[in-house]
């Protein structure tokens, strides 16, 4: 009919002018290139029905970028508000090619997101907080003399010298352990070859391995605490938060400041 071929005759020329070849039309719209075809030349009868007819035109001048209403007014049947009413003859992904998506549908996948994010979050923490040696505790502000040869974790659990030991009278006891608390206090470091006293005014994470390669300590400082012990050179250590920690080896300070990047320092310690 003339009507028919009017609408078919204006979908046509418009692919034509844009240099789009049929089967390119009908790939992008996920349709066949015979029910492009069919359409273009009016016969209607070779598709689903009249609704599948307007719908198909509407689609195609979407892609072509064409004013539908002149086409729509050319074909039979009464026209529809939305696409979304007459598309079921179509292809699912056709009805995934809208312009406009509701914002609702972000929603389910916006959850993945937040938990991969807190999975990664605990597995950093986890990586922090658990040590992979022995922890060396935070120094007790009050050590009996009958446990100072062994107590603090600056001795036999922590130092890489091999050394045979020696049973102190109580005496020398006695003053191992004003001096480890003192060493506790950071007025004084451990006495000994290699001192190295850490002070944290702000939680700060320490990860500190010898010269053996023996990690000493992995784990996260609090606030507040200072941390003493012996160890063989070179050491490797990483500070996180390197502004919240003091650093004294062999008696001497430590600079960070010149050593951190994004507040996080590495160095050696020969």
């Amino acid at each position: 009919p003339a009507v028919a071929d009017g609408a078919g005759a204006m979908l046509r020329a418009a692919r034509q002018q844009q240099g789009l070849h049929i089967a390119a039309l009908a790939a992008s719209i996920k349709v066949t290139p015979a029910k492009l075809e069919a359409l273009e030349a009016g016969r209607y009868d070779e598709l689903p029905d009249t609704t599948f007819a307007r719908a198909l035109a509407k689609t195609v001048c979407r892609v072509l970028k064409i004013d539908s209403e002149p086409v729509l007014a050319q074909m039979p049947g009464t026209p529809v508000s939305k696409l979304a009413r007459v598309d079921g003859g179509l292809n699912t992904p056709f009805r995934e090619r809208p312009g406009r998506v509701d914002p609702t549908l972000w929603v389910p996948w916006r959850h993945p997101v937040l938990w991969a994010v807190a999975l990664l979050l605990v597995a950093a923490a986890a990586f922090v907080l658990v040590p992979t040696v022995s922890v060396i505790g935070r120094s007790s502000p009050l050590l009996d003399a009958a446990s100072a040869p062994v107590m603090p974790p600056s001795g036999a659990a922590v130092l890489p010298l091999a050394t045979d030991p020696v049973v102190a009278p109580p005496t020398a006891a006695a003053a191992s352990t004003a001096a480890t608390k003192a060493t506790a206090a950071g007025d004084q470091p451990v006495a000994g070859g290699d001192p190295l006293t850490l002070r944290a005014s702000q939680a700060s994470w320490v990860q500190l391995v010898d010269g053996s390669g023996q990690t000493l300590m992995a784990r996260l400082v609090p606030a507040g605490e200072t941390v003493a012990l012996m160890a063989t050179p070179p050491l490797r250590l990483r500070i996180g938060n390197a502004s919240g920690v003091e650093l004294q080896f062999r008696g001497r300070p430590v600079d960070l400041k010149p050593l951190a990047r994004d507040n996080i320092a590495n160095l050696t310690l020969p």
